[in-house]
């Protein structure tokens, strides 16, 4: 570079770095700038031999997020001069976070450790999903030292996606892949919708370019009439508004090429046939006392002139969005009948829409509790407190806390609680208090009593009924929507068989030692090749619940008291004993081996459908077909959605199961001499009887001879017998037999 090249790039940082400073939506004190004049000077510093791709000095990058992070996200000096030095420490040998800490105080040097190892990882070679997914917990475990790590992140992430036009196409797509997956989702949920919008339009541009550019064309032929009809539109009002002295703006807003794609896919439609490609904003100056009647008002103005939709109203104002978003929207049908989406909305309640957490906290009160942006991220944590889920359901889980759209439900005593779209029963009594989930025994609502999947819906009030002895079974996973349910029901059951494990290890050791055998690690590692399992924990559940039961052992005693036949098998066949690690594993595998459809989990033949092949764990439905029986298709298949919607009738529930994990359904017939008191004889054996689950009765009875038909479900064949048998000895029974 040349000596006038140089001038003129110091000249450009000097202009980016003044600018940096005029643009701030929070006011910047004195202090404040000089923390930010230091920052910038560290960054410049740590950075003077780097250059980014496009060739620019690096330096511009910083100063592009702290711009971000100042002008767009309004967030305060702190903050800014934490996006200055968000990539000193990772590409700058001269500067640690020890050093930060001593230069910048605590607070700047946790927020800039948490981009550092976020972005420290994703370096590593050979990023598999699960690495990945990794990368993405350990970044939403930052959530719990501090929001601004991720708002710095998705600023730094915005940037990148603006200039990464200079970069290799796979790479492009990789970052834009990553993006829409969880920072235009995050950026949503802190309340940053305009970045979310141009965060998800990037993504498109490189993912899908041919789609991006056909629409973005598309959008820009139909401007002009647009604009043109907006303005007819807003025209109507105004005149109306002005009669009743408003102070207020109306501007039309373009819906973004992703929403318009996303609305393309849903509804089936081409772009001609989306019809609210745009919507009109209304804003409004209030004081705080007269925002929510002045909002009603101008409601009741627009459907003067218009129609309005009733399905299409959404009030938001009464109860916000727990992204803290409050507006009234409405659906008006508008001249030449289309529908235009009207959205109002005070200026305070503007700022907050486009701003997000900065504004938050410039309108929140000192006494106020907390808001809802707050409660979310006290909910985040309490998902993301579970740390030994794998990365991948981990991230999965998170998203469900995303994107889901909200319902409003009440509790009995009238608290108004939001839940994600689709949540049930067992979510609210989760929701409510872990504790309250966990002894949940049914659920009323509007007083009636519902099954636990019950799926909620807005304006529902819900009674959770508890009982001490209820405790979570595996259905439960069936039924629970939300992360933070899933995740205790999945803890709550893990205890549950570690129990049950520990029981069956004494059981285990007692057989074992009849049979002349010590229980140790050896003779463990052995038991655990012979009956195809991977851990010790899952032999010993498998005894606990009786699926290994005693002919089973006394086989494999045989089989390793032959022992010059074994020592001959074991040398041919090699048996690899397990490490000792893996055998310790605290967990019990599944080793899903057969499928069950329905309700009822019942087992039918099948066959595989080529389209998709999928394999034993796999997310999978049943198809009725013509002239093949029922075909097994994967979830995500490609023809999955068109047999869904056109052949919703032939559907059938279906699920990969562990056979020797699994519980079933047995039919008994009963039959004997009726007398007082016989039936209450039957119940209270079934009942005390460990392990079984009693799902119907009948009784009949017939000139003092009796009939009855019991369904039971238990987990494997000894305890059905062990029932039986019991039922023999009951007085007045003649004979007991399973269907």
């Amino acid at each position: 570079m040349t000596e006038e090249d140089i001038e003129k790039e110091n000249a450009a940082i000097t202009k980016a770095y003044k600018e940096l400073l005029k643009v701030s939506y929070t006011t910047l004190s004195d202090d404040d700038k000089k923390l930010i004049r230091k920052a910038f000077d560290v960054a410049i510093d740590g950075h003077k031999d780097q250059r980014r791709k496009s060739g620019e000095a690096y330096i511009f990058h910083p100063l592009a997020v702290a711009k971000i992070v100042a002008q767009e996200i309004g967030l305060d000096g702190t903050s800014i001069a934490a996006a200055l030095l968000h990539d000193v420490v990772e590409d700058s040998p001269d500067y640690s976070i020890k050093d930060i800490e001593k230069l910048f105080g605590k607070t700047i040097a946790t927020i800039v450790d948490g981009l550092t190892k976020i972005s420290s990882l994703s370096k590593e070679k050979d990023m598999n999903v699960s690495l990945q997914a990794e990368n993405f917990r350990k970044m939403l475990l930052t959530l719990n030292d501090d929001v601004r790590v991720i708002i710095i992140k998705i600023a730094d992430r915005l940037h990148n996606m603006q200039t990464m036009a200079s970069m290799r196409p796979d790479k492009q797509e990789k970052i834009a892949s990553e993006t829409l997956y969880i920072y235009a989702p995050l950026a949503h949920r802190i309340g940053l919708y305009n970045i979310k919008t141009e965060l998800e339009d990037l993504g498109l541009k490189y993912t899908e370019p041919g789609v991006y550019n056909d629409l973005f064309d598309k959008i820009k032929e139909s401007k002009e009439e647009q604009d043109k009809y907006i303005e007819e539109f807003s025209e109507v009002i105004r005149n109306s508004l002005n009669k009743e002295n408003f102070d207020y703006t109306i501007k039309g807003r373009p819906k973004s090429i992703f929403s318009i794609r996303k609305k393309m896919l849903k509804q089936g439609v081409s772009f001609d046939e989306v019809y609210d490609k745009f919507a009109v904003r209304i804003i409004y100056k209030s004081d705080e006392v007269n925002e929510k009647f002045y909002a009603w008002k101008i409601y009741s103005v627009v459907t003067d002139h218009f129609r309005p939709n009733p399905i299409r109203l959404r009030d938001w104002i009464s109860s916000p969005k727990s992204t803290g978003y409050e507006a009234l929207h409405i659906t008006v049908m508008g001249p030449k009948g289309r529908w235009v989406e009207v959205q109002i909305r005070s200026e305070r309640m503007n700022e907050i829409a486009e701003k997000g957490y900065a504004a938050h906290y410039k309108y929140k009160q000192d006494n106020e509790k907390e808001d809802n942006l707050e409660s979310w991220i006290n909910k985040l944590q309490e998902a993301l407190e579970n740390p030994d889920t794998n990365a991948v359901d981990f991230v999965e889980q998170f998203k469900l806390n995303l994107y889901s759209q909200e319902i409003f439900v009440f509790t009995p005593t009238g608290e108004l609680k939001s839940l994600p779209k689709g949540a049930t029963s067992l979510d609210f009594a989760f929701n409510i208090h872990t504790e309250v989930g966990m002894r949940t025994r049914g659920a009323k609502v509007n007083g009636k009593l519902v099954p636990l999947s019950h799926e909620l819906q807005s304006g529902d009030q819900v009674d959770i009924l508890t009982s001490e002895t209820a405790k979570p079974n595996a259905n439960w996973l069936d039924y629970a929507t939300t992360a933070r349910a899933r995740s205790k029901i999945k803890s709550a059951l893990k205890e549950d068989k570690k129990r049950i494990g520990e029981d069956g290890k004494e059981i285990l050791r007692r057989k074992l030692k009849q049979l002349k055998i010590t229980l140790n690690e050896a003779s463990t590692n052995e038991l655990v090749n012979y009956f195809k399992l991977k851990t010790s924990l899952d032999l010993f559940y498998r005894v606990g619940i009786g699926t290994i039961d005693n002919t089973m052992i006394k086989s494999y005693a045989a089989s390793r008291s032959n022992a010059l036949m074994s020592f001959i098998k074991n040398k041919i066949t090699r048996k690899a004993t397990i490490k000792k690690e893996d055998l310790e594993k605290e967990e019990v595998t599944a080793k899903y081996d057969s499928l069950v459809f329905g309700k009822e989990e019942e087992k039918l033949d099948y066959k595989i459908s080529n389209c998709c092949n999928p394999i034993p764990g796999d997310k999978v439905f049943g198809f009725l077909t013509v002239n093949e029986g029922i075909k097994i298709h994967k979830k995500n298949c490609p023809n999955a959605l068109s047999l869904q919607s056109n052949y919703a009738y032939r559907i059938m529930q279906a699920k990969w199961v562990d056979s020797s994990q699994q519980e079933f359904l047995a039919k008994i017939k009963v039959t004997g001499i009726d007398h007082i008191g016989l039936v209450s004889d039957i119940t209270s054996i079934i009942s005390d009887n460990m392990h079984v689950n009693m799902k119907s009765l009948s009784f009949e009875s017939d000139d003092g001879l009796f009939s009855g038909k019991i369904n039971v479900v238990v987990k494997n064949n000894t305890i059905i017998k062990k029932l039986l048998e019991k039922l023999k000895k009951i007085n007045g029974i003649d004979k007991v037999t399973r269907v």
